[in-house]
């Protein structure tokens, strides 16, 4: 008895592993258990099954076989049928009746089964001459799996995988269909007619078969395979009904009929599988591009809208307009700003991703519509960034300048009321005429009197020179109000020049009528000149002491702070002056009343009286506390801010040298070539995750600048980067961390694409780095052809090695850049080395639909592809002009033609 099962200690009788790919598909196969083994109903399958095989091919050499286990006894047909199933010659059989003749005949069939790669075990020749039915069904299965079943092979697998799969894929489409197997599987005969009907659907009206009828369903399975399609009917529909398990070999013989029955229209598939390959990769491709285009065109439209903003130097009336277009532009550079760097940096990926999916195809390179560029976009970019740091400069000079507006402004206004309030009713009173009827000691007075006018008057030049310089600064600086200003500061100085030629005339008529008189109080003539300047330094030190003041750092407030403690260290010996000036008006009024002098308390010759004195000192004494305050108050902000230049300081001191080592140690991993690339691209994912883990530094430094510029805080002494440094850093890395990804997951879909090695990929990147002096990325063309050169390729200085350098050139660099990327690199390598489907592939898969026309309409296309892939074929497809044409025919090497980019599509 013959074992084929696997598990047992024998070997399996009747075949064993031999060489080539198919060598081993008996070890793949589930064989009988031992005990089915003696099942007769199995055995009896089997004989129908394998009597029907071996007469459906001993029928072409005019012959058959009644009883399989006796007429293979004198190896004389069994050497026949090996001659009609390999179409090939053995040796001339023994014709003797001897059992010796009839072992060497069936030794020679079993040494030619041998010689095809089979190694037969436990199967003799003397139990086939005796007759033995289990060994001699073992020998016909080994010689069906041989003939029949070991060369079928769909999508990789082989033999009774790939026969298995042809079943599924071909009845896929039917209901009440599930093909798992060669035995029950196959039962109702659904199956057997799903088969049937998928390559000829005339013969099969599949839609009237019943599952609950499996012996009507199996005869017309067997009866119409037998009338049309010339397979012998080899299966018996009540044994398998009747079978719990139908036998598994007698159902792989008869199904491996029809796979060689219908193997022309497997063709025709794998025709179509290619051709729909071809197109899903082109449809993607085109979606792709697509993409591209619309995110090319978005992201540009959106920095041509923002350039004419930030161009725009239009400068605003007030700091409350200008402040408001700097929150404009901070919310620019938080909100509207970043999402734009993001779809930069993907869509320069997408662009590198499908350039790569067209070099793989063998398609020609994406060129992007005019203006849509890569490097237009970069371009466009580098435009934004210049317009946007030149309008952030702007906007703080502008808001600097209306700064320093608004605060001479509001002294022009302070100075310029304390002078008209000085000069209100100075017109009238020199116009007066009193001393005409004066005595002469009130002439006196009165010409006393106007000369302390005139120190006065001298002391307020200063102020007015003061008013119309502060006039002019702000014409100068092209302040908003400037008319009110200039008209303001032109009635000051026609007042003063009224009051200078005033002054003049009441002086000349004063020391005209001064020759009569002759008597002078001294004592008010003192306190006159005296009170005068004191008078005018309390209103000086008033005036200071009001005066409005702007800072920027510690060291300014600390200076003001220091002159106003100088201040404060003179008013001891300004309050020893006013009591002395007291003392003098108080001097006049004891003699006055010691000699009952009427009016001795009036002093003719100042209107600064002692109640003036003592209330500007007053008023003096309540500005210094407040002075202080104010001082203190802005030294105190001065030391918050530069505590928060302190904090961004500390911040921005571990940020940029953080952001520059990861952009040096991300270099170092896309050129040491540490590990396979699946090793890089973790570690480049790793460090992608730890820059993320990284962004709530930034977004702290950010939140810090915030505060910085809220300040007005322009400068910062204590760090040497600033906010704009490190954006642009964080930015740069990354984008360089996402396109490194990018490139390394390139290098992965190329190696993987075109079979490259581990090793061969280290190697291409080993002598592209040794070339790589600058460590740059890219090889100049004099280093590329050292690098070709270093590889074996004839591209010396003479002229063919110059024409065959060029021609390269132009592959791996076809927009003339002058550099050779590292991709291009590996493009250019995997080209030399793999192979790819080209136009001519397409089109021969096309002439297998077609059924060798050279053309092909619709219906074939509809019929043997996808809805999705006949209707884009359709679609693109121009007519066929050629001379055998026929109703509705396209042309498809045209179509294949243009896939290639060969012609235009």
């Amino acid at each position: 008895m013959v074992d084929y099962h696997r598990a047992q200690p024998a070997p399996c009788p009747g075949l064993g592993p031999g060489p080539g790919p198919g060598g081993d598909y008996m070890a793949q196969e589930e064989d009988w258990d031992r005990d089915l083994l003696l099942d007769p109903a199995w055995e009896k399958q089997q004989r129908k099954t394998f009597t029907a095989w071996c007469n459906s091919h001993l029928r072409k050499a005019g012959t058959q076989i009644e009883n399989i286990d006796e007429d293979f006894r004198d190896g004389l047909k069994l050497m026949l049928l090996l001659e009609v199933i390999s179409g090939e010659r053995l040796p001339k059989p023994e014709r003797g009746k001897m059992r010796v003749h009839k072992i060497n005949n069936v030794n020679k069939a079993l040494d030619f089964i041998a010689s095809k790669g089979v190694k037969l075990v436990s199967i003799g020749a003397e139990e086939i001459v005796d007759g033995n039915a289990k060994m001699t069904l073992g020998m016909i299965w080994t010689i069906i799996l041989r003939f029949a079943i070991q060369d079928i092979s769909v999508e990789e697998t082989s033999a009774k995988e790939g026969l298995l799969l042809w079943c599924q894929r071909k009845t896929a489409p039917y209901k009440n269909v599930n093909v798992q197997n060669f035995h029950i599987s196959w039962k109702d005969g659904l199956a057997f007619n799903a088969l049937i009907h998928r390559h000829r659907p005339e013969l099969i009206e599949y839609d009237k078969l019943r599952k609950d009828d499996p012996v009507t369903n199996l005869n017309n399975a067997f009866e119409v395979a037998e009338k049309y399609l010339d397979i012998p009917k080899m299966l018996d529909a009540e044994d398998i009904v009747n079978t719990a398990r139908p036998d598994e070999k007698a159902i792989m013989t008869y199904v491996s009929s029809f796979y060689h029955a219908f193997s022309g229209a497997q063709k025709a598939e794998t025709a179509a599988n290619r051709i729909c390959k071809v197109l899903a990769v082109n449809q993607e491709n085109e979606r792709l591009m697509e993409d591209y285009e619309k995110l090319a065109s978005d992201l540009l439209a959106w920095i041509r809208r923002t350039i004419p903003w930030l161009e725009d130097r239009c400068p605003q009336r007030t700091l409350q307009e200008m402040q408001h277009k700097l929150e404009e532009f901070r919310a620019y550079r938080r909100v509207h700003k970043p999402p734009r760097v993001q779809e930069k940096c993907q869509l320069e990926i997408s662009f590198n991703t499908l350039q790569t999916r067209l070099r793989l195809g063998g398609r020609p390179a994406f060129v992007p519509s005019e203006g849509r560029m890569v490097a237009d976009i970069n371009a466009g970019w580098q435009h934004l960034e210049q317009a946007e740091k030149g309008y952030e400069e702007w906007l703080l000079t502008e808001i600097r300048r209306l700064e320093r507006l608004d605060h001479l402004a509001e002294k022009f206004r302070q100075k310029a009321s304390i002078h008209e309030a000085w000069t209100e009713g100075k017109e009238a009173l020199l116009q007066q005429r009193d001393f005409e009827a004066a005595t002469l000691s009130e002439v006196k007075a009165l010409l006393r009197k106007h000369e302390a006018f005139e120190s006065d008057l001298a002391a307020h030049q200063d102020r007015v020179e003061q008013i119309a310089a502060i006039a002019q600064e702000l014409n100068e600086l092209d302040y908003h109000d400037s008319p009110s200003v200039n008209a303001r500061c032109q009635q000051i100085c026609e007042q003063w020049d009224v009051l200078g030629s005033l002054t003049h005339s009441r002086r000349e008529a004063l020391e005209k009528t001064e020759k009569q008189l002759e008597t002078i109080d001294e004592l008010h003539l003192e306190y006159a000149k005296r009170a005068a300047p004191f008078n005018n330094w309390m209103e000086s030190a008033m005036e200071d002491l009001q005066d409005m003041f702007i800072v920027h750092t510690i060291e300014e407030i600390e200076g003001l702070i220091a002159a106003h403690d100088q201040f404060k260290a003179t008013l001891p010996e300004a309050d020893r002056e006013r009591e002395a000036i007291l003392g003098i008006q108080r001097e006049a009024q004891r003699i006055g009343d010691l000699h009952c002098i009427q009016g001795a308390g009036n002093n003719p010759y100042t209107s600064v009286t002692p109640h003036i004195i003592d209330s500007k000192w007053e008023r003096v004494q309540q500005l210094v506390p407040k002075r202080d305050q104010a001082l203190l108050e802005e030294q105190s902000k001065q030391q918050s801010n530069e505590h928060l230049r302190r904090q961004f300081a500390s911040q921005a001191n571990v940020v940029g040298p953080w952001i520059q080592t990861k952009m040096e140690e991300i270099g170092r991993i896309s050129i040491e070539m540490h590990g396979t690339l699946e090793d890089q691209l973790e570690q480049l994912k790793r460090y992608e995750r730890s820059i993320v883990d990284y962004q709530p530094q930034q977004d702290l430094l950010e939140q810090q600048h915030q505060l910085i510029q809220e300040a007005l805080i322009f400068d910062n002494k204590h760090t040497n980067y600033t906010m704009e440094h490190l954006r642009v850093g964080w930015e740069q890395l990354l984008t360089t961390i996402a396109r490194t990804i990018n490139e390394v997951e390139n290098q992965i879909l190329t190696r993987d694409a075109k079979g490259i090695s581990q090793e061969q990929m280290q190697e291409f990147r080993a002598s592209f780095n040794h070339f790589d002096k600058d460590h740059g990325g890219a090889l100049g063309p004099e280093e590329f052809k050292a690098c070709l050169i270093s590889l074996g390729y004839d591209v010396e200085s003479d002229r063919q090695g110059e024409a065959e350098f060029h021609r390269i050139m132009s592959v791996v660099d076809p927009n003339g850049s002058g550099s050779v990327t590292f991709q291009a690199f590996i493009d250019f390598m995997s080209r030399e080395t793999t192979d790819t489907d080209t136009a001519e592939q397409v089109i021969a898969s096309f002439k297998v639909l077609a059924g060798d026309k050279s053309y092909i309409t619709a219906a074939e296309l509809r019929r043997e592809l996808p809805a999705a892939q006949a209707e884009y074929c359709i679609a693109r497809m121009g007519p066929y002009r050629g001379a055998d044409a026929g109703p509705g025919a396209l042309d498809y090497r045209a179509f294949a033609t243009a896939l290639y980019g060969e012609s235009d599509l």
